[in-house]
């Protein structure tokens, strides 16, 4: 599926104009109380911040006077002057400017920490050290905090003070070697997936901190690597490796340890299949119409299939190529056989079930619709609420200050003139 070319105003042909409207619906209130500082930018610790969010905490995200947060100017694509990058990690949270490195502004920053139960960097210890934001500084300030540090390569060993982005992360774990075509280049995977990662492992860090610290009242220091949490996502591969020594390369993802686990052509579109015990496999056969190549001795077990895989992949391609996909996945869902299309982001954007459940949605702001992809987690079948766009930046400066630390609007005007807020 082709997109036509869209201009920035055209409204009615951007993917998102049909989708569901959420008009500030009420947040989740698991996490209602709890206060967290965002210090960071791009993409892995706001995201983590955006989830904390989500289930009801209040982010404070405190960003540079005129420039905020680097991702803010990742773009083109932009909407209404925004990056999309940073819309689709940044919703229900507040944005303050502040310039922490001058001494007015570090001590309008400790007086939020104070009232904090989290903060969450993304600088590397030597920055947060310089920035006076590291968690032997914050703690003497609330001995209570959760400090928590998404960074490249983590707070020890001889790399912590190295620069990193997901790319690098990716390179690192192993990822970006194994995805790809057998004797083609590595590829990097198709979203920012280490800073996803590290961001999803943040944030369940946080939730078990907060969890400690409703029962013991103590903080504590979290240390999430984009290259650890990355690489733990390589597990099923690298464990593998480690405990037999077995060479494991790139094969265009046709080398699972299920011996039928891939993307196969049809008559027109491409389809996922996955073959995972000897249950499927034989109503796989009976959906095409050839139950006798399931009751064959020599493909008995998942084992014996995986030695005769390319030969099977060879009569499976030969089946598939009469029928077009959608065809296929029907009988493949009437049989109850693992199987999908491989759907381009045009396709994802357009999927029914994605759009009813409310997982894809849009939000007012600034009379443009923001598109926005949900958390994916019901509660008792409720999903999170949306009572604030993605902000601007600095537009709840004034409003943070004033309800958090009783500043009146003399000292706030005071602070503007100097460009520290």
């Amino acid at each position: 599926m082709q997109n036509k070319r869209r201009g920035p105003g055209d409204t009615m042909s951007r993917p998102s104009h049909s989708l569901p409207t959420k008009h500030d619906t009420p947040r989740l209130d698991f996490l209602h109380g709890v206060v967290v500082i965002e210090l960071a930018s791009s993409v892995a610790a706001p995201f983590a911040t955006q989830l904390l969010a989500d289930l009801g905490a209040t982010v404070i995200k405190i960003e540079k006077p005129g420039q905020g947060d680097d991702c803010r100017s990742w773009g083109p694509p932009f909407l209404d002057g925004e990056s999309l990058w940073f819309i689709s990690v940044n919703r229900n949270k507040s944005s303050v400017t502040l310039n922490y490195n001058h001494p007015a502004g570090y001590e309008v920053l400790t007086e939020l920490v104070k009232k904090a139960d989290v903060v969450l960097l993304n600088q590397v210890p030597r920055v947060q050290e310089k920035l006076k934001v590291d968690y032997k500084r914050l703690k003497a300030i609330n001995p209570q905090l959760i400090h928590a540090s998404i960074t490249g390569f983590g707070l020890q060993g001889s790399r912590r003070n190295m620069p990193c982005y997901d790319l690098i992360a990716e390179g690192y774990s192993g990822v970006m070697d194994m995805t790809g075509e057998l004797g083609g280049p590595p590829q990097k995977i198709g979203t920012p997936a280490a800073d996803l990662l590290a961001g999803e492992d943040a944030a369940m860090a946080i939730l078990a901190a907060l969890f400690r610290k409703s029962r013991r009242q103590i903080g504590c220091q979290i240390d999430v690597s984009l290259v650890e949490s990355m690489t733990r996502f390589m597990s099923p591969r690298l464990v593998p490796y480690l405990g037999s020594g077995e060479p494991m390369t790139r094969s265009g993802a046709t080398d699972s340890v299920i011996a039928i686990y891939q993307v196969f052509n049809t008559l027109d579109l491409p389809l996922t299949l996955g073959l995972g015990n000897n249950n499927i496999w034989a109503r796989f056969w009976e959906a095409v119409g050839e139950e006798n190549v399931a009751r064959q001795d020599s493909y008995s077990s998942n084992a014996s299939r995986r030695e005769k895989r390319s030969e099977l992949v060879e009569k499976i391609s030969d089946v598939l190529k009469h029928k077009g996909r959608d065809e296929w996945l029907k009988i493949f869902a009437d049989q109850q056989v693992p199987a999908g299309p491989v759907y381009s982001l045009a396709e994802v954007a357009e999927d029914a079930d994605m759009r009813k459940n409310g997982f894809l949605y849009q939000i007012e702001r600034n009379g443009f619709q923001v598109p926005q992809v949900g958390m994916g987690i019901r509660f008792d079948g409720m999903a999170e609420g949306c009572d604030h766009a993605p902000p601007r930046l600095g537009e709840n400066t004034r409003s943070i200050l004033t309800e958090y630390l009783a500043m009146d609007a003399q000292e706030i005007d005071r602070l503007e003139s100097e460009n520290i807020v």
